[in-house]
């Protein structure tokens, strides 16, 4: 509570002392002090006039748009992190003169604008507390909830973080082959993952409740983990057909840091669904517009242009019904006199 008002308690301390200073001039002590309040009453007001009215500043606006950019930053991070590893190795073996992108570089670290967000968004979320009702943010808006969401994240990107540092260590120890057959499905399950955040950011970010679309992107990743999952059970077995049970012994210990690789992938699947949980629940308590109720009236609208041309063209046809018949039987005459 203490730093909700350090600013006004300054200002106080430093008008009392302004006052105690001039207290040898008695006859301009009042003066002073009503000059001195008139001149915090105009500042007051020209800084609320500017926020509010003319260039308005909202906290409450700026931490949804930070919450729904962490979104979309951790689903890059986790995209990138594992084609970066799988992808990027095959290229990278096939020429010696590949480089890694310097934009895949930067994606794959934006796990850490996440867990560096914790400040701003609780800084955020005590003055948005104090805002008035501006847009869809009305009174009551539950601004705590975006910080449980931002936890949930972080509690993501603590994984990711885990995951982009055993997969640096990795690189130069996994045995080709085994990286060969779980690169599929790994790099499945890290596109599943970060859908599944894009999906759940595009829907904090229009404010509408989670859609079917995030209901089948959950899904999936379910999927894709669990494929995940069989391939790994399915490893030792194919590497000891194809080797030995020797030689296989030998490169599921060489393997152990991919298996990491595999086992962080999974968990940060199940993290992502703890964030997928936090959204719908600040969803329902913000009282979100329904997105299936906007995808029917954008299928609506076409039929209603569509009907609305219709009616156009049947008023067009009955606009004048007896002129149509007067033209109709004078051209019926012109034939008779003509024959």
């Amino acid at each position: 509570m203490k730093a909700r008002f350090d600013y006004g308690v300054t200002i106080f301390i430093l008008t009392y002392s302004l006052v105690a200073v001039s207290g040898y001039r008695v006859d301009a002590l009042v003066a002073m002090a009503q000059q001195r309040v008139s001149t915090i009453a105009i500042g007051i007001f020209i800084c609320l006039a500017v926020c509010v009215l003319i260039c308005p500043v909202w906290a409450g606006q700026e931490l949804h748009r930070l919450t729904a950019r962490n979104m979309d930053k951790l689903a890059g991070a986790v995209e990138a992190c594992v084609e970066g590893y799988f992808v990027a190795g095959e290229e990278e073996a096939a020429g010696p003169e590949y480089k890694r992108r310097p934009a895949a570089a930067a994606a794959a670290e934006g796990y850490k604008c996440v867990l560096n967000s914790k400040a701003s968004e609780d800084a955020q979320a005590n003055l948005a507390r104090w805002e008035p009702a501006h847009g869809r943010f009305g009174f009551r808006h539950p601004y705590a909830q975006y910080k449980a969401v931002g936890a949930a994240m972080r509690h993501c990107a603590y994984c990711v973080e885990a995951l982009s540092g055993c997969i640096r260590s990795a690189e130069a120890q996994s045995p080709e082959g085994v990286k060969r057959h779980l690169a599929g499905a790994s790099t499945r399950v890290a596109t599943r993952c970060a859908a599944v955040l894009r999906e759940a950011s595009s829907s904090v970010a229009a404010m509408t409740t989670p859609s079917r679309g995030l209901d089948f992107a959950v899904a999936d990743m379910n999927t894709a983990v669990q494929e995940l999952q069989s391939e790994v059970r399915e490893l030792p077995s194919k590497l000891a057909a194809a080797a030995g049970e020797p030689a296989a012994a030998q490169q599921l210990m060489d393997a152990v840091q991919l298996l990491t690789v595999t086992s962080l992938l999974i968990e940060v699947s199940a993290r992502i669904e703890g964030v997928v949980d936090a959204v719908d629940t600040l969803a329902t308590l913000a009282a979100f517009r329904s997105a299936d109720d906007d995808d029917d009236d954008d299928d609506e609208k076409p039929t209603t242009e569509a009907d609305a041309k219709l009616q156009t063209v049947s008023d067009h046809v009955t606009v004048e019904p007896e002129a149509a018949a007067a033209a109709a039987a004078a051209r019926t005459t012109k034939n008779i006199e003509q024959v």
